[in-house]
């Protein structure tokens, strides 16, 4: 690939970007109300493409998980659309006064909310990625620079093409979304190199990639790490919903990243809702991993390792530690977690507060289901990815995460005395 060519994207990215800072919010929705329209007219050609590109994966031997992220289906294009018109119903993110005042002598001080600028997202194989991105960096007022996986180059090309098409048709920059159409390792190092022109990176996919994307820039990078969540059972918890929220934490999708990886059971509850959980994950195909003690309650399951803790299988696995109170499941948690997201089932206020003020992660959910952790159960519409960090932004990255500030200032001649 001719590296001016990445040069030349991140140029026209930066020139966009400062002109996306003077949109109004109404051009910036009717912006991603157009998106949603354009998709909508090349549906069935999008279906077409896709389909063709997850029957290449499969003849490649891509893994069932790494299929199904790939794949657009007509529910999948619909959340799609959804998420662009979501987030045009959102509160403007952008031209907020954070705080202000005004000082003794008339000095008017205020804190303003402002779009990053340029936000490159380097991804893998889920095509829905280019639309939320897309969707999150505009209604923030940034431009947006999409590198996706090559075994959805075709797919992720169409996307952004119609959007681009909707962003014209509102007004506003064609250079506010642009996708590097290049195959190969050689592009994503020269947008490594844009520090220039790019303000943030924001890596989606595995932490091989991400540790590259960090490790390979000096352009600020927001990332996600592992996805290794607990949900742990309290002894005072109701173990019907217990039994509930650890089977949807689990089940409901497991290649997810806010899917349960390991489950702590408190040992005052352990020998009787282990047979009703066991149950209900074989039921569900679930393998199951457990402690010297969950061994003793149940039968025929293999023995968990140091590494099953340190795990985020991504798949039908999970491995279950029987826990002496709520110190030591908070213990187990900050130790082998990954910061993301963590739940308690528990009647009792205290260890609810205890938990949720001990546990160091992302997001710390109560009596429910770990899968609720993302941006639109969050009331944030579309978001761009969960953040393990801690700096600028944590959890779901949605419009106003991608903001930061400036200092605004008015006065009337006053001077430094």
């Amino acid at each position: 690939m001719n590296t001016n060519t990445v040069e030349m994207i991140a140029k026209q990215s930066s020139l966009a970007a400062r002109q996306l800072v003077s949109t109004s919010e109404s051009a910036r929705n009717l912006a991603l109300l157009k998106m949603a329209d354009s998709l909508e007219s090349v549906k069935q050609q999008v279906l077409e493409v896709n389909a063709l590109e997850v029957l290449n994966a499969q003849k490649q031997g891509q893994s069932a998980a790494m299929v199904k992220r790939l794949t657009i289906d007509e529910k999948v294009f619909q959340y799609m659309l959804s998420r662009l018109r979501k987030v045009a119903q959102q509160a403007d993110p952008l031209n907020r006064i954070l705080e202000g005042h005004t000082n003794p002598v008339g000095l008017q001080v205020c804190k303003k909310s402002v779009p990053l600028g340029v936000i490159g997202i380097i991804y893998e194989s889920r095509p829905n990625v280019t639309t939320d991105a897309a969707a999150v960096c505009l209604k923030s007022g940034n431009s947006i620079i999409l590198r996706g996986g090559s075994e959805a180059l075709k797919t992720n090309t169409l996307l952004a093409d119609a959007m681009i098409k909707g962003v014209v048709e509102a007004g506003l920059p064609e250079h506010a979304i642009q996708i590097i159409r290049a195959t190969g390792h050689e592009a994503v190092g020269e947008l490594l190199k844009m520090d220039e022109y790019v303000d943030v990176l924001i890596p989606r996919g595995g932490k091989g990639l991400i540790k590259r994307i960090a490790e390979g820039t000096r352009i600020p990078v927001i990332k996600h790490y592992d996805g290794i969540c607990h949900l742990y059972i309290a002894d005072d918890a109701d173990l019907v919903q217990a039994v509930e929220l650890a089977v949807n934490s689990k089940c409901q999708s497991v290649q997810v990243c806010n899917a349960m990886e390991t489950l702590l059971v408190d040992k005052h509850c352990a020998k009787q809702i282990l047979p009703m959980l066991q149950q209900a994950f074989d039921s569900n195909n679930i393998e199951l991993r457990g402690c010297e003690q969950t061994q003793k309650v149940l039968q025929n399951i293999s023995a968990a390792t140091q590494q099953d803790w340190e795990a985020e299988y991504l798949a039908p696995v999970l491995s279950i530690k029987v826990v002496n109170g709520i110190e030591q499941a908070i213990e187990h948690i900050n130790h082998y977690g990954s910061g993301h997201t963590d739940g308690i089932v528990t009647q009792g206020l205290k260890k609810a507060q205890q938990f949720e003020q001990q546990v160091d992660s992302a997001s710390v959910l109560i009596n429910a289901s770990t899968r609720l952790s993302g941006g639109g159960d969050y009331g944030l519409g579309s978001v761009i990815g969960i953040s393990t960090d801690k700096i600028h932004a944590r959890g779901p990255v949605g419009p106003a995460e991608l903001t930061t500030y400036k200092w605004v200032v008015y006065g009337d001649g006053h001077l430094r005395e």
